[in-house]
């Protein structure tokens, strides 16, 4: 029964990236790195994405009339706000997920002996790397910064937002590794195990949330919408 729920939440995320894409064919965003992170989000989003996407997203389309999302310039971010810059760092770790998770149960690889400490690891350095790249791609155009600023000021941005994002998704692995499914545990194989980490996402994305408000409020990242 799990297993088939699994493959129906799949199901709809691909459903919902594919919308996204074919939407975003017509109106491309106005900046660049967005066309990816908007259906990447769909993985782990779904159906809720696709809401997110037309209600916040078609208006940062390079056609679209201009829109403001609210808040104040030179006060605190918005929330909606706020979830857009945790995108960023949502859409790294969902890409590095998907393939770290693959390659590491095909190679059977560990770290001192278990494969759930060889994901966190493995998950946090491309999660990491991906993250840099995608908040690269957003604060470059918006800063107008030459690009070795711009990796220093990705940097930056973008590893406390990770490790907040990390915290949220590694706590309901440690959960789903110890708690749900201690014996077997579930393997990258299994339908059910992407439905786990479809969670986890989530819960990645909500630990990481306030962070990325901090952040925003800082002006360590750029305000979005």
């Amino acid at each position: 029964m799990l297993e088939w729920f699994a493959w129906v939440s799949i199901g709809l995320a691909l459903v919902s990236v594919l919308v996204i894409v074919a939407d975003e064919i017509r109106h491309p965003q106005t900046m660049g790195v967005m066309n990816v992170v908007w259906p990447v989000t769909a993985l782990y989003l779904s159906v809720l994405a696709v809401w997110w996407y037309f209600k916040v997203g078609r208006g940062m389309a390079k056609d679209a009339p201009a829109m403001k999302m609210g808040g104040d310039e030179h006060g605190p971010p918005t929330w909606a706000q706020s979830a857009l810059a945790t995108s960023h760092c949502g859409a790294g770790c969902a890409l590095a997920d998907l393939v770290t998770e693959f390659v590491l149960f095909r190679l059977g690889v560990t770290v001192a002996g278990s494969m759930l400490l060889a994901s966190f690891v493995w998950d946090f350095v491309g999660a990491w790397s991906l993250g840099v790249v995608f908040q690269y791609f957003a604060i470059k155009p918006m800063m107008h910064l030459s690009p070795g600023a711009a990796v220093l000021a990705a940097i930056k941005a973008d590893t406390l937002s990770i490790i907040a994002f990390q915290v949220g998704m590694y706590g309901w692995m440690v959960l789903m590794h110890f708690v749900l499914f201690p014996m077997p545990h579930l393997e990258p194989n299994h339908a059910a195990y992407w439905l786990m980490m479809q969670v986890a996402m989530v819960c990645g994305f909500l630990t990481s949330l306030p962070m990325n408000r901090w952040l925003v409020m800082l002006g360590w990242k750029e305000r979005m919408g």
